[in-house]
């Protein structure tokens, strides 16, 4: 082992003479030994971070809006994929939350997020249990009372050191025969983002004790290493040991829509309801998925069945009326709009109730209601995007150039991603004779979506007048 260690060592110091780099040994090792390291430049339909490379093609920004990760907005809000990775900070503090808090979106374990009560303080005036004086050894020899602890420690105080500890105190006193501790250590070490000490930790729990909770654990170690792939396989290797596991089925269904493969994904979310029909989550994508293939009837449906379920909120009323609106049931589309203001919890679920108000004042023609309900949107979430772009529209249907630029250029350094703001930025500058600011942002739209037939043709024609000048 030593000698092939100096040969790697050797050939690699040769590599990177002849490179002509100047690299120190440090910097060799770190290359040799960082298990965490991934490819910069991923295979196609092999990552996450690509999610527009997959082998599904995925539906157009065009038809379906997409969040600035690239991926298409999903049918169910969930932690892992509404936030997708913001960039700055600016845009994480505006990313959406699916709890009414401050703080980015947490999840805890695989399948549940265990929150900490107040019910645990007896003493207002002081902790429930000073973990500094806890003597984790005395306790790791108590195997029932040390899994009540840890748990606490974990899940209540958020202290990931000391039920580390407690936990490598508690296995070692098991003589490494307990998975649950196994577990418990995986977990610590996914919290302290040490992803291969935990992949090792989930395996080796595996090989002493089958569990779905333990699979579910080692495939968000496999997506936060951006490794879908393998997560795909561990999924389908645990379904053919626990046939007909909704949470596995529902997981590969996850990865498929991440990874832009909608046809996939929607197989099986059909296959997680013939295993529990009342599963919210695949309903809810399902009737997504319909509603952007321009299958409002079939979607309506769904979110019909979401009702009678007993999910009464404000966003399945919203969708309630934009299904009955695009499947022309007039009656029924403003009533369940009414009901959405009615159940909305926060500002901005109210914007996206104004929002869509606007889109169906603008379908029956009414461009003076359009206009207010997209300044409604506004006055309850000041961020709204794709509000400011509308209104640019409907101001240059007046006439009135100058403030639809300034509304366009708000919309698009809000959202980047979205390429409508870039398009008509393009077509407005056209139009008044400022051919470069025009190209420029055809540039930019292009590169949002780079399927949009409007902004090649465009680009073409001002190429065209370019070599004529």
């Amino acid at each position: 082992i030593q000698a092939a260690w100096n040969l790697k060592t050797r050939a690699l110091t040769e590599m990177v003479y002849v490179d002509e780099i100047d690299m120190d040994q440090e910097g060799i090792a770190e290359m040799i030994l960082d298990e965490n390291a991934i490819a910069q430049v991923a295979r196609p339909g092999t990552s996450l971070k690509l999610p527009g490379t997959g082998q599904g093609g995925g539906p157009s920004p065009a038809v379906r809006p997409v969040t600035q990760s690239g991926r298409p907005i999903t049918g169910f809000v969930r932690p892992s994929t509404q936030s997708g990775r913001p960039s700055t900070m600016e845009q994480a503090i505006r990313t959406p939350r699916t709890a009414l808090t401050a703080r980015p979106i947490t999840s805890a374990s695989g399948g549940y997020v265990r929150l900490g009560t107040a019910s645990m303080i007896t003493n207002p005036d002081g902790p429930f249990i000073n973990l500094s004086r806890l003597n984790l050894t005395k306790y790791a020899q108590k195997p029932k009372l040390a899994k009540a602890l840890f748990e606490y420690i974990f899940h209540h105080e958020n202290d990931v050191k000391n039920a580390l500890d407690l936990a490598a105190l508690a296995t070692e006193h098991a003589q490494f025969k307990d998975w649950w501790w196994k577990v418990q250590i995986g977990k610590c070490y996914y919290r302290l983002g040490l992803y291969r000490e935990a992949e090792k930790q989930f395996k080796s729990a595996l090989k002493q004790q089958d569990m779905v909770d333990t699979i579910l654990y080692l495939a968000k170690v496999y997506l936060r290493l951006d490794q879908p792939v393998t997560a795909l396989n561990l999924f389908k290797q645990g379904l053919e040991r626990f046939p007909g596991e909704v949470t596995l089925i529902c997981g590969i269904a996850r990865i498929y829509e991440e990874m832009n493969n909608i046809s996939s994904a929607a197989e099986y979310y059909k296959d997680v309801l013939k295993q529990d029909n009342t599963h919210v989550e695949a309903i809810a994508c399902i009737g997504s998925n319909h509603f952007y293939s321009d299958q409002p009837e079939i979607a309506l449906r769904f979110y019909r069945r979401l009702l009678q379920m007993g999910v009464y909120n404000c966003q399945l009323f919203n969708n309630l009326g934009l299904c009955c609106f695009y499947a022309q049931q007039y009656d029924m589309t403003l009533s369940s709009f009414e009901r959405a203001l009615f159940l909305a919890e926060n500002e901005e679920e109210t914007a996206d109730v104004w929002y869509n108000l606007g889109h169906v004042a603008v379908g029956i023609g009414d461009l003076n209601l359009a206009y207010q309900c997209f300044k409604l949107t506004l006055v309850n979430n000041n961020d709204y995007a794709e509000a400011y772009n509308n209104l640019a529209v409907l101001e240059m249907r007046k006439g009135h150039t100058e403030q639809a630029r300034a509304l366009l250029q708000t919309a698009s350094s809000l959202a980047p991603h979205m390429y409508e703001p870039h398009f008509n930025v393009a077509i407005l500058s056209e139009k008044v004779g400022d051919l470069q600011r025009s190209y420029t942002a055809a540039q930019k739209s292009e590169e949002a979506f780079p399927g949009h037939v409007d902004t090649q043709q465009l680009i073409k024609q001002l190429k065209e007048h370019f070599a004529m000048l």
